[in-house]
């Protein structure tokens, strides 16, 4: 397998859940709002035998009205086109905000139209029963009406090769993907499991559903997974993209 991160920045996070740039080169987090948190944003391209699989979809910004997350494909060698699966560990906007994109009629479509999305039904509903700035709607609106989307209900397994695990913690119906091949296993936990520090203590965090949950998930995974020689994905974190 191949594994590529489609990094997108660093931005800090607070209680606004406003993602606001950042460079270390010319900014010091204290004179950011106190709590504010440090954090990249990076979906993750893995290439196997079968597909090319996009694992959650980053903010959704645009440059000269070209996706950002198209123009981080196109750097790594890969034709937005030639997307075939994408997996979405929850729908929160850091992470969903480029499942879709304006058409020339101002409309949102799916950003991926060759690609299948794969969604928890659960988690779809719940971004619209729950007033809440993590999720922008309008742009999830798609989900509900496209034909390349899944919606899933629980666990199960894809193309016979990607295991997904409905797991909560860090929102109610988040899931986490384990895509095995040829002898290779890769981990996406999304925002259960966000950076590699994270994994190697007992943390929990404020900010999740279920911190508790979330922290018991994370160490059960890296137990197993550690020794067994896992690829783990961290979607935010600065330093270990992968680990």
């Amino acid at each position: 397998m191949t594994i590529l991160s489609l990094s997108e920045g660093s931005f800090t996070i607070d209680g606004t859940k406003q993602f606001v740039p950042f460079d270390e080169r010319s900014h010091e987090l204290q004179d950011r709002p106190k709590g504010s948190l440090l954090v990249e944003i990076q979906p993750f391209v893995v290439v196997t035998g079968e597909d090319v699989l996009l694992l959650d979809t980053g903010l959704g910004f645009e440059k000269d009205g070209v996706p950002q997350l198209h123009l981080n494909l196109m750097d790594a060698g890969i034709n937005p086109g030639e997307v075939t699966k994408v997996l979405m560990s929850h729908l929160h906007k850091d992470h969903a905000g480029g499942v879709s994109r304006f058409d020339s009629n101002g409309k949102h479509v799916i950003s991926f139209p060759n690609a299948t999305y794969y969604v928890q039904q659960k988690e779809l509903d719940y971004a619209f029963e729950k007033d809440s700035a993590s999720y922008i709607t309008e742009e999830l609106e798609c989900l509900k009406l496209s034909p390349n989307v899944v919606l899933l209900d629980g666990d199960g397994v894809i193309g016979g090769y990607i295991q997904y695990q409905l797991v909560g913690g860090h929102c109610p119906y988040h899931q986490v993907f384990r895509i095995v091949d040829g002898g290779e296993t890769v981990f996406f936990g999304g925002d259960n499991a966000p950076q590699l520090q994270q994994m190697k203590s007992r943390f929990a965090a404020k900010y999740d559903y279920d911190g508790k949950k979330a922290m018991e998930l994370r160490q059960q995974w890296w137990q197993e997974g550690h020794p067994a020689g896992w690829k783990f994905l961290f979607y935010h974190d600065i330093k270990t993209p992968i680990g």
